[in-house]
């Protein structure tokens, strides 16, 4: 998990952005062996009670598919205010969607 605010400072200037409407990752290459991951979930989604399962619910969609996981990567997720009402399984979905895309996942190259 992402927790000094440098990790996330150096995360928001990367360059390598994948969006979809109900979120937006950013991604890092690093020399570490594992995936860290840090979330963002502004007022614009909703109180701290809404946030905070937005979190929750984000954590457990990783947790579905950590196994696949390449190592060497940090991880920004912008959760985006449609993500609240979004089920289990699309949240799953697109998250999968967007990692692959970064290269997080399967091995591909972001490009």
């Amino acid at each position: 998990m992402l927790t000094r605010p440098a990790d996330f400072t150096a995360l928001q200037a990367s360059r390598t952005t994948r969006s979809h409407p109900l979120m937006t990752a950013r991604f890092r290459r690093t020399d570490l062996d594992q995936v860290r991951f840090g979330f963002a979930t502004g007022r614009a989604i909703g109180g701290a009670v809404v946030r905070n399962r937005t979190r929750r619910r984000l954590r457990e969609a990783l947790r579905v598919i950590a196994p696949s996981f390449q190592p060497g990567w940090d991880v920004l997720i912008i959760a985006r205010p449609a993500l609240v009402a979004a089920d289990h399984r699309a949240l799953v979905e697109v998250l999968e969607r967007l990692l692959r895309r970064g290269g997080v996942l399967g091995g591909s190259t972001p490009s």
